[in-house]
């Protein structure tokens, strides 16, 4: 009897926890089902009359690609696309360069002003980008560059640079290295490798989670930032999709149908790259949980 009551609460005790996880999946899932169901929904009417019922959630009424073929044709999509393309991309690469090593220097070496320049780096983790948007803007149009033009507004450069160091990667990066095993890199001195030599041959190797979880709150910040393009550019050129998405909310009647679709093209790449680090990000939120 004894038994037969323990297998009945474990029942009911993994019934609760798959309800749990199910409903916090859909709240997760139902905005992702409505924007992508929507983009699909040709008939702009039908659109906004199903957001009243579960109905917002379904593929009713005419579906087609057509939302997805007027955002080719009315918005510089592939122009904005390439753009956040680039300037993600090389914003996560040299990020992940840049701060792993100054990590490394923080986690293995000892150099005066170390434990200045390590609370440094913890405290500007607390301070909000708007907080530092206006003076860095002020700094940057005053910036020379290459050519003797002043000014690196409405340029990639001005979207890459000012975000390359980052405090938080910069604290992930030392976290992880702190609890790496020192034996490889002090057999690699002994052997008369330089740290440099450690850093790119041993560590890095060893710490595909935290640069999977570093690539990838990296690329969402970078991806859906809005405001710092806002200020910087000016024009088609160097906009990027949340730029380019704008589009749509300068005009009247706005095109329901059209925004789901841009926005499910915007999200797309979120999700392959999420899908793509996914393993080395949970094994890595694991492991912090672990060791915490």
């Amino acid at each position: 009897m004894i038994h037969d009551s323990q297998r009945v609460a474990d029942r009911r005790a993994r019934f609760a926890l798959y309800a749990t996880h199910g409903l916090l999946a859909a709240f997760f899932l139902l905005p992702l089902v409505f924007m992508f169901v929507s983009a699909f929904k040709t008939d702009e009417a039908q659109l906004l009359h199903d957001m009243n019922s579960l109905a917002a959630f379904l593929p009713t009424g005419q579906l087609g690609a057509a939302n997805f073929a007027e955002v080719m044709h009315n918005t510089p999509f592939v122009r904005a696309f390439l753009n956040s393309l680039l300037v993600v991309g090389v914003t996560v690469t040299l990020g992940i360069l840049v701060n792993s090593m100054l990590a490394y220097a923080l986690a293995r070496l000892r150099f005066a002003g170390r434990n200045l320049l390590l609370s440094v780096v913890i405290a500007l983790i607390i301070v909000p980008f708007e907080a530092i948007a206006v003076p860095l803007l002020l700094v940057v149009n005053e910036l020379p560059w290459f050519g003797g033009q002043r000014g690196w507004l409405d340029s990639y450069h001005v979207q890459i640079i000012p975000f390359i160091g980052n405090a938080f990667s910069v604290y992930l990066f030392y976290q992880f290295f702190t609890a790496l095993p020192k034996d490889l890199e002090e057999a690699a001195l002994v052997d008369g490798a330089g740290r440099f030599r450690i850093y790119w041959s041993i560590v890095m190797p060893l710490s595909k989670p935290v640069i999977a979880t570093v690539a990838v709150l990296q690329f969402l910040a970078r991806w859906g930032d809005l405001l710092w393009p806002v200020m910087v550019v000016r024009g088609e050129t160097f906009a990027t999709l949340p730029l380019a998405m704008q589009t749509f909310f300068g005009q009247f009647p706005r095109q329901w149908g059209q925004v789901m679709a841009f926005a499910a093209l915007v999200t797309l790449p979120t999700l392959v790259v999420f899908l793509v680090f996914q393993r080395w990000f949970v094994k890595s939120a694991i492991s912090s949980a672990i060791k915490g």
